[in-house]
């Protein structure tokens, strides 16, 4: 199965978060398809905390991509912004 979940970065005690698009048995953060967007939990200010490309993430669903419950959270959190 094919998920839409997060995949951490950054170093110890300030996170980063990439979306990604992954094989459901390959590691959180190994192996992915494709990056769609991107998450900063620690944004200050002016900085973007959230960024996903609505078009892949449309294509994905559209061909079975589950999103993971805090990528869910999160897209209604960006839509939210947006409007």
């Amino acid at each position: 199965m094919v998920v839409i979940r997060l995949s951490r970065g950054g170093s110890k005690a300030r996170p980063f978060f990439n979306i990604v698009v992954a094989d459901k048995r390959l590691r959180r953060d190994g192996r992915f398809i494709e990056r769609i967007g991107f998450y900063n939990p620690i944004a200050r200010g002016a900085e973007e905390s959230i960024r996903i490309a609505q078009d892949r993430l449309t294509h994905w669903r559209s061909v079975g991509a589950q999103a993971s419950p805090t990528v869910e959270r999160l897209i209604k959190q960006a839509a939210a912004k947006t409007v």
